[in-house]
């Protein structure tokens, strides 16, 4: 936790960067996507995957995947401290190999300050690589009074043939994340966007909405 609080105070959660400012994202050319997936019913063999597609074109420039053993247990709220390692070193391993692809902003299926101590994933893996970082998530992850109860599942069914979005407002009053139903490929499932780092809620919506093509945007569906 000491940790955790000490990388925490390296996050920032606005946009820094130029094409953050633009409405069409003008200087966005790179935008990566990562995930740590695990073999069912093995909680220690994982795929530790990195790709990086063109923007706003979204076709794969560059690709990583590679199984690792994990080996730190899994701990409620200190998931980062699993995973985020092999997602460093995937990034590292980017930047030997094809400096000149590296990403501008990377997508992490995951959460970033909606997490119970506002440091998910996202937010790790954005302090450690200092790249902007957004946490897209499939689940609600149920923190500061956020429950998936059946208002919850009413806000989303109004937002369903829109496209849009609503905030994730915590009992603390504070904005956690941002709700995303997709009406591309009729699916009703949501997404949970969250800040990771260098980047604010706003902007990272609008980014995860253009790189869908389907629910899951497509560098983390890649």
């Amino acid at each position: 936790a000491r940790e955790q609080a000490r990388l925490k105070a390296g996050v920032v959660g606005e946009d820094t960067e130029e094409w953050q400012k633009d409405a069409s994202f003008t200087g966005l050319e790179r935008v990566g996507g990562v995930d740590l997936s695990y073999i069912k019913g093995d909680d220690t063999s994982a795929c530790a995957s990195l790709v990086v597609l063109s923007y706003p074109a979204l076709e794969v420039l560059y690709e990583d995947c590679r199984m690792v053993a994990v080996s730190a247990p899994y701990v409620a709220g200190f998931l980062a401290f699993r995973e985020v390692p092999f997602l460093v070193e995937a990034v590292q391993r980017l930047q030997q190999k094809e400096p000149k692809l590296k990403p501008q902003v990377l997508l992490v299926d995951g959460n970033g300050l909606l997490h119970p101590r506002g440091f998910g994933v996202a937010c790790h893996l954005g302090v450690l690589t200092d790249l902007p970082c957004i946490g897209v998530a499939k689940n609600l992850l149920q923190v500061d009074g956020l429950v998936r109860d059946e208002l919850h599942r009413e806000q989303i069914r109004s937002l369903q043939s829109e496209g849009d979005t609503f905030p994730l407002t915590g009992t603390s009053g504070r904005v956690l994340g941002m709700v995303s139903c997709g009406d591309y490929n009729n699916s009703s499932k949501p997404l949970y966007i969250s800040v990771g780092h260098r980047v604010c809620l706003e902007t990272a919506v609008r980014l995860v909405k253009s790189c869908c093509r389907y629910r899951i945007p497509e560098p983390i569906r890649q």
